[in-house]
């Protein structure tokens, strides 16, 4: 025979009601909170996927955070280079407009004025920021304006050529700037006469003119100087080299000579490496003085044909605006000088919107990489809640059904105990 005391009883019923309380408990917290899992010891297994769930939809939210930001700077660059392509279109009609040889001089102003207003506009577009107050085109000096007007009034680059990118997923960076330098700045210039002189190196200007500018043969330039270094020079030298108005065709400091056989004079239309031109009114003084041994060996007047030079959009539209100020077309050499001017600007122009759009482009596949980032991020963030769903959350229908019947457990086990605990031995005595 098992005696068990009333000690015992007591204390027996007491743990039982208790065990029973804190289920009871247990499943009350569950309906407040929603979740099954409230503390580790609910179902370790469980709590430890449901800590590797929430890491992952921390890191889900914060790559969605960087690829919502990435996806705002990307439209606002586009945005901006969409507006900087209407203005350059708008140039480009003022400047075929100003090649209309019937304009007089104070259509020509006229149509400058604009050009200033549309240069300025231009500049506000290139200088624009985002929402943290940072100028997009600087690089990585986002609170210096990226372009500046020097002492000499005209626009300059200020920023540098850093690029920012932001990591939009493991392993998945896109940049989200693109410096003002690649965009405004290095933009390719018509082949043009940068500089002219009379032979003799001494700063005096030559007095002929070189008209009927054109490359119409790219491949043929660069044919002309395989294997040199660059592969394409930054100029060419035509000099006129005797009394009959001979020219010589070079390349950089007098290598390789490119001229034809025979060799082309003052006056005459001719192509050499791809480029199509006409050298006027030249001269050749037999007298002139050798730059090096300042000896008379005779010069000619020397023009320096610029064919793989760079030029900001800027630097565009201020030589056409200082043209239709100064240019006076007075004279033959400045009425060629007028409408190289013109034909100069309308590549140039070509070009620059040529830059932008390929940027457009640049900035609309980075665009779509985020959009499909962000759709990835999305399902993966989905997928994910949906398991921690499933391991975390209560149902609803259960945990009531459950408090139902612990709450009838626990009132039944109370009755149970309160008339267990009157019980003695004394009351068989």
């Amino acid at each position: 025979m098992i005696r068990i005391s009333s000690q015992q009883i007591f204390f027996g019923g007491i743990n039982r009601l208790q065990d029973i309380n804190s289920n009871l408990v247990n499943t009350q917290q569950q309906i407040s909170t929603g979740k099954k899992v409230n503390k580790p010891s609910d179902d370790p297994v469980a709590a430890a996927r449901i800590l590797k769930l929430d890491q992952e939809l921390q890191r889900s939210e914060t790559y969605g955070r960087n690829a919502n930001l990435a996806d705002n700077r990307l439209k606002q660059e586009e945005s901006t280079l969409a507006s900087a392509v209407d203005i350059i279109q708008r140039v480009r009609e003022l400047t075929v407009q100003a090649g209309n040889g019937s304009l007089s001089a104070n259509d020509r102003q006229s149509i400058s004025a604009e050009l200033k207003e549309r240069l300025g506009q231009l500049a506000n577009i290139a200088n624009t920021r985002d929402a943290s107050g940072e100028y997009i085109f600087s690089g990585f000096q986002g609170s210096t304006p990226a372009f500046a007007k020097n002492d000499e009034g005209k626009w300059v680059y200020q920023g540098d050529e850093g690029q920012r990118v932001l990591e939009i997923d493991d392993g998945v960076t896109v940049p989200i700037s693109d410096h003002g330098k690649g965009i405004f700045v290095d933009v390719p210039k018509s082949i043009s006469v940068t500089s002219d002189d009379n032979g003799s190196d001494n700063g005096v200007s030559a007095s002929g003119y070189i008209s009927g500018l054109e490359l119409v043969a790219p491949n043929d330039l660069t044919n002309s100087f395989i294997g040199a270094t660059p592969s394409v020079p930054d100029d060419l030298t035509v000099s006129v080299v005797n009394l009959d108005g001979d020219l010589r065709i070079t390349g950089p400091n007098g290598s390789p000579d490119l001229t034809p056989t025979p060799p082309p004079r003052v006056g005459e239309e001719f192509e050499v490496a791809g480029i199509k031109m006409t050298v006027n009114d030249a001269v050749y003084d037999p007298n002139g003085i050798d730059p090096v041994t300042g000896l008379p060996t005779g010069a000619g007047d020397t023009f320096t044909i610029g064919v793989n030079d760079k030029q900001s959009i800027f630097g565009t539209i201020e030589n056409l605006i200082a043209g239709l100020d100064g240019i006076s077309k007075t004279t033959p050499k400045s009425r060629a000088e007028y409408d190289a001017l013109i034909a100069e600007t309308l590549v140039n122009l070509d070009n620059a919107q040529e830059s932008i759009i390929l940027k457009q482009t640049e900035l609309g596949g980075r665009l779509n990489a985020v959009e499909s980032t962000t759709a990835f991020l999305e399902d993966s963030e989905l997928y994910t809640k949906e398991i921690r769903s499933q391991l975390q959350d209560v149902d609803y229908a259960e945990a009531i059904s459950n408090l139902s019947f612990q709450s009838f457990v626990l009132q039944a086990a109370q009755q149970s105990f309160a008339q267990v605990s009157q019980l003695s031995l004394f009351d068989r005595l």
